[in-house]
């Protein structure tokens, strides 16, 4: 692991993932070349993949709703979160302190507005702190990430979740040397390339029996 303030180098088996992180995952990490786990929100693009890291699901949880509101990107939460903890921002969004928000370099009075109106409502699930995400069983922390991945993408659950252990069971995309996916960007190309030749299939099925 190599860290800077804004990012961190995670090895994943011999493959190097960078990860955006707020300062308060920085600071809390161990020192260089130790051990890490972080829990990723993957944000797709039509040209590039980025991975956000977080040491607590209440960071992450936190984090996804602040890009959910008008003109918050990812950048921009990340910010957010490193100029105050979520113990300081719920309260801050509760009673609308625009004051204090705007205290936070890159929010302006519209932003943090556009932040209070949007999310007040959403907060309930945040008073407490939450469970850390656990994976579901039979399924490794990979194939995980790319369900949540396609679900970004606007994809059914259901059927993502079959077309990853399709993909999985298969072997496809890029194989390492035990046989499991050697990379997210393998398992997701994979994943998807099997959900077209499934549309296709389905949609061949239905052209021949109207």
């Amino acid at each position: 692991m190599d860290k800077r303030p804004n990012q961190v180098l995670v090895d994943v088996n011999g493959v190097g993932y960078v990860v955006s992180i707020p300062l308060s995952t920085f600071y809390s990490l161990d020192e260089l070349h130790g051990d890490v786990t972080l829990l990723v929100h993957t944000h797709l693009r039509e040209d590039s993949i980025a991975l956000y890291g977080f040491l607590t699901a209440r960071e992450k949880q936190f984090f996804e709703l602040l890009i959910s509101a008008s003109g918050v990107g990812p950048s921009l939460a990340l910010k957010i979160l490193s100029g105050m903890s979520v113990d300081e921002l719920l309260p801050a969004i509760r009673v609308g302190d625009l004051v204090r928000l705007t205290r936070i370099p890159g929010v302006g009075r519209k932003t943090a507005e556009r932040i209070v109106v949007e999310l007040r409502d959403k907060l309930a699930a945040m008073e407490a702190p939450q469970p850390e995400r656990v994976t579901p069983a039979g399924r490794t922390q990979l194939e995980s990430d790319v369900v949540s991945a396609l679900l970004n993408l606007g994809y059914d659950r259901r059927a993502a979740e079959k077309a990853v252990e399709e993909v999985a069971g298969n072997g496809r995309g890029a194989p390492a040397a035990d046989g499991a996916m050697q990379s997210f960007e393998a398992l997701l190309r994979a994943t998807l390339q099997q959900l077209s030749h499934s549309a296709k299939k389905a949609g061949a099925s239905s052209a021949r029996n109207p």
